[in-house]
């Protein structure tokens, strides 16, 4: 068995209070119960219960999965009694308005303990992971009825919910979809049609589970302007708000996968099933998409969560592991062998792992942090800003730390060599459970796509300036501290290949939009990169100054921090050089390729 998981809580109150000044969300409208006790408490029981409930659930499920018989789909053993003790313990409502019986939790808070749960056990947390998304989506969107009848129940936990866009002949271009929407005279819709790969589509943990569906209403334009979104519960809520009838929805198979096994991934048939319009018709993009851009920040937490969760069974194994000899002479000449930490191999796999884990750390904080600001600071010109920053910033989020993650539970196997490919170790489940996170929520490939095409020319490049104008002036800043050059530099470096490749695309995509796809991807990964980077010299400043003033006995955890951070700067970043060659040699090398040659 890899090392039982241990909550990262001395990481993430770094991140929390001292990278941005969690302790001062407590001023903040609706926030001002939020002090730093209140918030390290939260972390703390969020830690014991993942530990102790969560984990131990991780490698059970994976091997006994979900079953499914007759449209009844049962979740491994121990999930019922977890999902209760979740709901019970307040962990569904953090995240949620209390004036329908949530926390209130700032998302920064929520964020860290997702990563918590997603480190535990990613299948688990995908039944509450996507009930709070169909809460934010009713929360924007619903009419108050919606909101009074749905919302209690979701944010208690007693009623789940999904979000069912895809259809077989359809997942990315959802203007094919061919669910119908037929209205009845009370003011209702029959919904008619199937969606796949619906994730916790129909299960057993709650009394009811609320779908919300994407479908079109007869006359609908074509496309993607012609869709509208559809509230259809399982059970039809009778008058005192309980679940009623059942509604003429079923699922009709589950999925057998590589992965996150014990999270129903269902196909649903919705037959002339009764649903209510969610905000305007022909507007269920918009409307969806306020679910989908929270699972897509979600998503990047899943792939940090597992590639610590690798990250801390890889480093036990490398101190316990006991092969060959350090390569300048015995460190443990008593012993016959020395522990496999001392190769420079080992340790370049496992503080890869710990610079991309704790940098993507920093950059969800960042952008949860952002989210707080945008929802309930009191100056608009401050909302907008970070609403700026948070639109420009979540592909970014999703993909680039999916992709770290997946590469890190690799590496994590790789440390264990043969023991990492052996499903008793516990290591191979982190690699075939990181590997959809790379896929659902719209494939990395759509979010460099998204970033290149609608996010870095929106509003003339006003997105663009919520990130370079700050990483700019921080640059400016410290080009006098010979102390952070060693940091600053390598960021300016990337810095400056990061605007080059902005001016390029905007440049070529004018003429030929394929130079924008060609280039995507690695567009993504080197604006993700140099956004880490600009954290780790903020991170290393914050541990500066600690160490300059005094630090309560913590002087180790610092040093270790700005040694993470000079390895990063020195192995990681300099990817953003190939990254930034590949992309300015343009799209001809792939698009001017036969397609008879494939």
């Amino acid at each position: 068995m890899a090392a039982p998981y241990k909550a990262p809580l001395r990481e993430m109150r770094f991140v929390l209070h001292e990278l941005f000044d969690g302790g001062a969300l407590h001023t903040l409208p609706g926030y001002e119960d939020m002090t730093p006790d209140v918030l390290d408490a939260v972390l703390e029981e969020a830690a014991k219960f993942c530990e102790q409930v969560l984990y131990p659930l991780n490698r059970s499920g994976d091997e006994e999965g979900c079953t499914y018989e007759n449209g009844v789909v049962r979740t491994p053993s121990g999930f019922r009694d977890a999902y209760r003790a979740f709901c019970e313990a307040g962990w569904a409502a953090i995240a949620c308005s209390p004036d329908y019986g949530g926390q209130g939790m700032p998302k920064l808070v929520n964020s860290l303990v997702e990563e918590m749960i997603c480190s535990s056990s990613l299948s688990f947390g995908m039944y509450p992971g996507l009930t709070h998304g169909a809460y934010v989506s009713l929360s924007a969107y619903g009419t108050e009825e919606q909101k009074n009848v749905y919302l209690p129940k979701l944010v208690s936990g007693e009623w789940s919910g999904t979000m069912c866009l895809t259809e077989p002949h359809c997942g990315t271009d959802l203007g094919m979809i061919r669910t119908k929407a037929d209205p009845n005279p009370d003011g209702s819709y029959r919904i008619t049609g199937t969606k796949i790969f619906i994730s916790a589509g129909e299960h057993d943990l709650s009394e009811n589970i609320i779908h919300l569906v994407l479908a079109k209403l007869p006359g609908a334009p074509e496309g993607a302007r012609g869709i509208s979104l559809f509230v259809v519960p399982k059970f039809l809520p009778d008058p005192a708000g309980n679940p009623g009838q059942r509604n003429g929805v079923m699922c009709g198979s589950i999925e057998h996968k590589m992965g996150i096994k014990a999270s129903a991934t269902c196909v649903m048939n919705f037959d002339d099933a009764t649903g209510w319009l969610v905000g305007e018709p022909h507007k269920g993009m918009r409307a969806m998409f306020t679910m989908m851009n929270t699972e897509r920040l979600a998503v990047g937490v899943q792939g940090l969560g597992l590639g610590e969760a690798s990250y801390q069974g890889a480093v036990a194994y490398a101190r316990d592991r006991i092969q060959g000899r350090a390569l300048n002479g015995a460190k443990k000449p008593e012993a016959k062998a020395d522990p496999i930490l001392v190769h420079p191999d080992v340790r370049k796999m496992l503080l890869t792992q710990r610079a991309t884990m704790e940098g993507s750390r920093a950059l969800v904080a960042w952008v949860s942090h952002a989210l707080d600001l945008a929802t309930a600071h009191p100056d608009p010109d401050v909302r907008q800003e970070a609403d700026d920053l948070v639109a420009l910033m979540t592909p970014i989020v999703k993909a680039l730390i999916t992709d770290l993650g997946s590469e890190a539970t690799n590496l994590g196997v790789q440390v264990y060599g043969g023991h990492g490919y052996i499903r008793e170790w516990g290591m191979e489940q982190y690699v075939r459970d990181a590997r959809i996170a790379q896929i659902y929520e719209g494939t990395n490939g759509i979010q460099a796509l998204d970033l290149v095409g609608r996010k870095m020319p929106a509003f003339a490049g006003r997105y663009l300036r919520r990130f370079f104008h700050p990483v700019s002036d921080y640059i400016a800043a410290k080009g006098e501290d010979e102390a952070m050059e060693e940091f600053v530099a390598p960021l300016a470096k990337a810095f400056t290949r990061l605007q080059q490749a902005t001016g390029f695309i905007a440049q070529k995509a004018m003429a030929n939009r394929d130079e924008a796809g060609a280039a995507s991807s690695d567009f993504l990964r080197l604006f993700g990169l140099t956004a880490i980077a600009y954290l780790w010299c903020r991170s290393v400043d914050v541990a500066r100054d600690k160490l300059a003033t005094g630090t309560n006995g913590d002087a180790a955890f610092y040093e270790a921090k700005i040694a993470t951070a000079r390895f990063f700067m020195q192995r990681v970043l300099p990817q953003t050089g190939a990254l930034f060659s590949g992309l300015m040699s343009g799209a001809s090398s792939m698009m001017d390729f036969p397609d008879d040659a494939f």
